[in-house]
């Protein structure tokens, strides 16, 4: 049997050393149609190609991860469209492949037998990175850069998909049984586990305090060192409403002043509260939030207006204006201005509630850390992210990083709780939980000097940068990249307060000046 595979993958690779090399210069922008004369033969990719739907008998494979066009750009850009574009030129079905793959994988040297320009079958290929071993193993206070700091904090925000611990079957949503709640309950407490956050903002929780309680003992049993516990609002203990909710461990944390509840809209979803951390001292205010969704039907500004924003886009502009609202009361009450702002806003990056919040001085954190590659949900194939994560400018320095934990995102539904009984963390939930770190020192100030999100980048995985503060009204400003010797590759206007730029895809150093206001900033970025 061992002779009859090596002679087999010897075969193989023999088969694919034959096959036609097809080059993708640019994954942003290859298209599919390339393929059409390659129909009927073999071709093997030299870019890595990724998942990026993994629901169905094949898999939906591009050179790049697929994202929701409003996630990237604003609703009705000529950008928006174009992305859209790219989308449905650049996906490809692969057939043929064994084992279970999340999205997110990516298969190197991947080798196909080409039936259309949209259809392929499996011949041979080695998958890398997003894997369960991956992520069971992620030490997430790495992934937000703190975890060499005993004084800074972990902040989780995640969306439970209708935690419900009492009451099962009595509604619509969530658990239909005590024994599907059971393998829930597992779920979430295996994935709060292995995030071990000082602080948790969570919605789409059930059952009132009886959930919130169950949660936070659950976590104490696993955790014996900490000391959670839980904010209660003095809400129905055990009703099926939806709901956003506090778990904190009161060793690190201690809550100041009254819960904030607002319910423009939507009730018991909208919530703040401000910590002051033991060890330090310092304050911030922590708002959960989960904002309207986007299904249904809704009337007048509600309906959906065919901009990729989906229904009751105006109601979800009013709840992140209300939240701007209560916090600037809340700010003047306490006299504490940091503020992080956190949950499923049902909005994408660069829909209305959004550029709402970024109008008032908030800091989309996604971005500020990620430019275009963070997600925390994925529909039909695309990803992009609901779960926000959002400063002031007063916290923004403050924060060391912030980062998606794709447990659930890049999974198959089948792993829900109500279907196959699996009891691992993954999929507990629809959404990705998002983590953020915190360095609280309030002595440290904002600089709004123009600045780039990164300094090193990797080919072949995102070639994006993202220059703040280079636009100030009517003033706008300019930026030049350079090679170090000194040839002009791009120069263009700044037009955004949070512009994104391209940097050549050939690995090297590059020079970027940024013109504004009279002064010229320089940056020097790594391709690797």
């Amino acid at each position: 049997m061992k002779q009859r595979l090596t002679l087999y993958l010897l075969l193989l690779a023999t088969y694919c050393m034959s096959a036609i090399h097809i080059h993708i210069s640019d994954p942003e922008t290859w298209t599919a149609q390339e393929l059409a004369p390659y129909i009927g033969k073999t071709v093997i990719f030299d870019k890595p190609i990724v998942v990026c739907s993994n629901s169905g008998s094949s898999l939906t494979v591009a050179p790049r991860r697929l994202f929701t066009p409003t996630n990237q750009a604003y609703p009705h850009s000529a950008a928006s469209k174009n992305i859209m574009s790219l989308n449905a030129s650049g996906a490809m079905s692969l057939s043929g492949v064994s084992g279970y793959h999340r999205c997110g994988e990516k298969i190197y040297d991947l080798c196909v037998r080409v039936n259309s320009t949209s259809s392929l079958s499996w011949v041979s290929g080695t998958w890398r990175g997003n894997s369960r071993k991956d992520l069971e193993q992620a030490n997430v206070r790495q992934m937000v850069n703190i975890e060499d700091c005993e004084d800074c904090l972990l902040v989780c925000t995640a969306n439970l998909e209708y935690y419900l611990a009492a009451n099962t079957g009595s509604g619509s949503m969530g658990p239909s049984s005590y024994s599907e709640h059971q393998i829930q309950r597992t779920k979430v407490n295996k994935a709060l586990t292995l995030i071990n956050a000082d602080a948790y903002g969570l919605v789409e929780i059930e059952s009132g305090q009886v959930a919130l309680k169950e949660i936070a003992d659950d976590l104490n049993a696993k955790l014996p060192h900490r000391n959670y516990t839980y904010i209660n609002d003095n809400s129905s203990p055990n009703g099926t409403y939806t709901k956003a909710g506090f778990i904190y461990d009161a060793n690190i944390l201690e809550p100041i002043g009254k819960l904030q509840e607002n319910d423009t809209k939507v009730e018991n979803r909208k919530k703040m509260i401000c910590f002051r951390e033991k060890a330090t001292g310092e304050r911030f205010i922590l708002s959960v939030n989960h904002f309207k969704a986007k299904s249904g039907s809704g009337g007048g500004l509600d309906s959906n207006q065919g901009d990729g924003q989906g229904s009751f886009n105006a109601t979800r502009i009013e709840e992140a204006q209300s939240v701007i609202d209560q916090y600037k009361r809340y700010a003047s009450a306490l006299k504490e201005k940091d503020i992080l702002i956190v949950g499923d806003l049902n909005a994408y990056a660069k829909e209305d509630p959004i550029t709402r919040l970024a109008s008032a001085g908030m800091i989309d954190l996604h971005r500020a850390f990620h430019a275009d590659s963070s997600y925390s949900y994925m529909f039909g194939g695309l990803a992009g992210y609901l779960d926000h994560a959002i400063s002031n400018n007063t916290l923004f320095p403050q924060v060391t990083g912030a980062a998606g934990v794709h447990i659930n995102s890049d999974e198959d539904d089948y792993y829900t709780y109500d279907k196959s009984g699996d009891r691992s963390m993954f999929r507990y939930s629809d959404h990705d939980p998002v983590v953020i770190g915190l360095r609280l020192d309030s002595t440290l100030s904002y600089d709004p000097t123009p600045s780039i999100n990164s300094y090193e980048l990797l080919t072949g995985e995102t070639n994006t940068l993202t220059i703040y503060n280079a636009v100030q009204g009517e003033k706008k400003g300019y930026y030049a990249i350079y090679n170090t010797s000194g040839w002009l590759i791009e120069r263009k206007e700044i037009i955004d307060t949070q512009q994104q730029i391209e940097t050549p895809l050939t690995p090297g150093i590059y020079i970027i000046h940024i013109y504004y206001d009279t002064q010229i900033y320089t940056r020097k970025v790594i391709v690797r």
